[in-house]
């Protein structure tokens, strides 16, 4: 197979993995090096369904050993194969990055021959940018669960993030959809690769120059909507790994259907969309907000609420607690109430040792007056006029935006190029520099 089809095969089977945010690292150029990193660095190109991507986003190979029910990847799909030499993915990688079309580079694989193989592969791969190419740009790597634990720990010497993907939010789930995964396979390198990290960090404070381990952390996926479990699960399960494991991020993945399978949606079925959105939201109340997945939900109520999101949600059904003084409330309790971010409860605290706030001040330091009007009081009053019941409160909270989230739009996943038909003749004028 020509290098231009392995590219458009390869880079179209990466499109289903989401983990593309900013950086998270700091690497500085070296003299005869290309590129550096910058930990608020990447994100810049955004698709129709909010994901955004650039990097050169590729799989090693796309043939597995592994038969998941819901990869479009799996040995028994019938579908093009092709594998990448490690040369051959080093080379691409460099190209794109002269012609300034990629930042960095997101580097998954299926499984070929063993777990150990596929990532002695990989990092050949990474061993060429850094060490021959001077490659000095982020690099994300997907771990292998299985692979032996010293090419694990090579591999995290030569990239930036690592990330070893749960997909399945339940060890039941995994033994319906994934015979061949197992949860242990799945935890064990995550485990390797914290304790990696934390030796690193305890090198770094000895010795300054010391080699780091994935400066960027690890990360992992949760694929939503293929199987029965709930947005409690799920939210349970993202809770643990944080504490257990020290991610830096979980992503979500709304589960786009692309075989027909008895145990799996129906090819026809849209994407959850908007329950991805809503545990994005309540992600960031985990880890940013002090708030516990058993506050947001519980087995009474095991989903989130499609209309609000789910810091409203809590707040409605915790009247009892509100309404908070601005002027007095601690900083734990106004980044409970609805339309106070971290940011605004931060210049509430400084802007109130000089002074008593009112609405009009609140305003100026960013609070969405509208969410956070039937919450919180100034000097001891309500907004004038203001009729706080749950009624008008659900009526005010319900934006426009929020019911269109509800028509969800045909989901648009991101491809190196935009129209994969076109694929191989751009990939062609890319390399030859016609774009």
């Amino acid at each position: 197979m020509e290098l231009i089809d392995k590219l458009a095969v390869l880079s179209d089977s990466a499109k289903y993995d989401v983990a593309c945010t900013s950086s998270g690292a700091e690497r500085k150029s070296t003299p005869n090096g290309f590129g550096n990193t910058v930990g608020m660095g990447i994100c810049h190109s955004f698709s129709a369904d909010g994901r955004c991507i650039s990097l050169l986003k590729v799989l090693m190979t796309n043939a597995c050993i592994y038969d998941c029910a819901y990869c479009v990847n799996r040995r028994s799909n019938d579908r093009p194969r092709a594998v990448f030499k490690p040369r051959e993915l080093a080379d691409l990688t460099m190209q794109f990055y002269r012609r300034n079309y990629i930042e960095g580079l997101f580097l998954s694989s299926g499984i070929i021959r063993s777990p150990d193989y596929t990532t002695e592969q990989l990092i050949r791969t990474l061993e060429l940018l850094r060490e021959e190419y001077r490659f000095n740009g982020y690099i994300h790597v997907k771990a292998i669960p299985g692979a032996d634990s010293l090419l694990l720990s090579r591999l995290g010497m030569l990239a930036d993030r690592m990330s070893v993907n749960i997909e399945l939010p339940s060890q039941e789930s995994l033994k319906l959809l994934a015979p061949d995964k197992s949860k242990d396979s799945i935890l064990k390198p995550m485990g390797l690769i914290r304790e990696k990290i934390r030796e690193s960090s305890t090198e770094l404070v000895k010795y300054r120059h010391a080699a780091k381990f994935a400066p960027a952390g690890q990360s992992t996926q949760l694929i939503v909507g293929a199987t029965p479990d709930t947005d409690y699960k799920i939210l349970t399960l993202t809770e643990g790994l944080y504490r257990k494991y020290n991610l830096k991020r979980v992503f979500y993945s709304a589960y786009m259907p692309v075989t027909e399978h008895s145990l799996l949606p129906s090819v026809e079925t849209k994407p959850p969309l908007l329950r991805e959105h809503r545990l994005y939201q309540a992600d960031w109340l985990l880890r940013f907000y002090g708030f516990q997945a058993q506050e947001l939900l519980d087995d009474r109520n095991p989903n989130f609420n499609p209309l609000i999101d789910p810091k409203c949600n809590w707040a409605i059904h915790h009247m009892e607690l509100f309404p908070v003084e601005v002027n007095q409330a601690p900083y734990e309790m106004l980044l409970r109430v609805p339309g106070i971010g971290v940011r605004s409860a931060q210049r509430i605290l400084t802007a109130r040792k000089t002074g008593s706030l009112d609405y009009a001040a609140l305003k100026k330091l960013g609070v969405v007056l509208k969410r956070a009007q039937y919450f919180i009081t100034c000097k001891g009053k309500a907004l004038e006029g203001l009729r706080v019941n749950e009624s008008n409160v659900l009526r005010s909270l319900i934006s426009a935006q929020e019911l269109r989230k509800l028509q969800q739009p045909e989901v648009e996943q991101l491809t190196l190029f935009d129209d994969p038909s076109t694929a191989k003749e751009s990939l062609i004028q890319c390399l030859t520099g016609q774009l």
